[in-house]
């Protein structure tokens, strides 16, 4: 009979003891990785609560987003609005930096579309009228002969529906609406999608438009976030410094109407191109800036916008906090709040006073439709609108 070496079995015995610790290894991670994924999916919740109700009765929500960073995030399906953006300053503060009420009744009443979604189309449209394919629109006139921003009635006054679509890396509502032909004057039935996301592990809001018509129609679609980074309510932004990926703008008469010019910023007040502050040159004497009471203009944003570029970056001295825009839009409109006057109370009863925020409108250009050199807004039934925007924050 042949005999086994004991010499043999103690290296027998160790490989299976370590075949053995391996596999245990390998349960382990997947059971840690089973707990993150599990984690994960547990944190990437939207909270729903009652926003009430409004004037005709229909019940609106509010939804709420926090980040593990401790971002927060909040938006109500009356106009698909942002109604409180929260992020940290240089010290770890939290702080809302974007305008807004407390309540649904301010959205509702109100007409500085604070935090909306704007719609069908964003900024001016000269004397409410277009011709598209031969045919006259005529739209409600809101703004000093003008329709601006959807008209009377437009995307920021309607109820949308919302759902929860968050994944295991991030969390995301999604919003749609359904515009019908002759809404507002503008032709075609109209589907649009905003998807609001934030990443669980990423200081960011990311926006996504999306749209189809079942006749041809004029799209144009923002957000209308004012911001102040050192806290809604909190002084002006004439500090906070500003960057604009663009060397030139489209010049508007004294109605704030492109002329259809685009024009070199070049020596300008408006020549943002390296990091300068929002009121070292508000005041100068310049036609255009006299037209807008400020700033209230279109950048044409330069290069390729697929895949997304960056259109501008906002830094606030004081807080130290930093917002990054960038889009695969055109455009981006810089208003720089010129018609607050104080007479608003948004959220904990603030004054919102002269210049004490501004909006960074990502979008086509303003009259657009009247414009044929413009990037055209024509939206045909064989094709989608696709439109993304993302607000990157930090400090510094």
């Amino acid at each position: 009979m042949r005999q086994v070496s004991n010499a043999k079995i103690p290296l027998a015995n160790k490989v299976s003891r370590a075949i053995r610790l391996h596999t245990l290894q390998i349960t382990a991670l997947v059971i840690v990785v089973v707990f993150i994924f599990i984690e994960a999916m547990a944190d990437a919740k939207i909270e729903r609560q009652s926003f009430g109700s409004t004037s005709q009765g229909e019940p609106i929500d509010l939804f709420k987003m926090v980040n593990r960073s401790g971002m927060e995030v909040a938006i109500t399906n009356y106009g698909a609005t942002i109604v409180s953006l929260k992020t940290r300053d240089r010290n770890g503060n939290l702080g809302d930096v974007v305008l807004g009420y407390d309540t649904l009744e301010g959205y509702e009443s109100g007409n500085s579309y604070f935090g909306a979604t704007i719609g069908r189309y964003a900024n001016r449209i000269a004397q409410g009228h277009f011709r598209l394919n031969g045919k006259d629109y005529s739209l409600p006139r809101n703004n000093y002969g003008n329709t601006l921003h959807g008209g009377v009635r437009g995307f920021n006054k309607r109820v949308w529906r919302a759902r929860d679509i968050s994944s295991a890396s991030e969390l995301s509502l999604e919003m749609r609406y359904a515009a019908k032909d002759g809404e507002e004057g503008f032709p075609g039935n109209l589907n649009v999608t905003v998807v609001f996301t934030l990443p669980l592990n990423r200081n960011q809001l990311r926006i996504e438009y999306t749209a189809s018509t079942d006749a041809p129609t004029i799209v144009n679609l923002t957000n209308h976030s004012y911001f102040n980074l050192s806290g809604e309510g909190v002084g002006n932004v004439l500090d906070h410094q500003l960057t604009v990926f663009s060397s030139k703008l489209t010049p508007v008469d004294g109605s704030l109407i492109p002329t259809g010019e685009i024009r070199s910023i070049k020596n300008t007040p408006f020549d943002f191109t390296k990091p300068a502050s929002i009121g070292s040159r508000i005041d100068d004497k310049n036609e255009q800036l006299k037209f807008g009471r400020g700033y209230d203009h279109n950048w044409v944003l330069s290069g390729k916008r697929h895949p997304m570029a960056k259109a501008a970056t906002l830094y606030d001295p004081k807080s130290g906090r930093t917002l990054q825009i960038m889009t695969t839009e055109p455009g981006i409109q810089f208003y720089s709040g010129n018609f607050l006057d104080g007479s608003i109370r948004g959220k904990d009863g603030k004054s919102y006073a002269y210049r004490s925020a501004l909006c960074l409108e990502t979008q086509h250009f303003p009259d657009s439709p009247n414009h044929p050199s413009f990037p055209s807004v024509v939206l045909k039934p064989a094709e989608t609108f696709h439109s993304t925007t993302v607000y990157r924050f930090s400090a510094r």
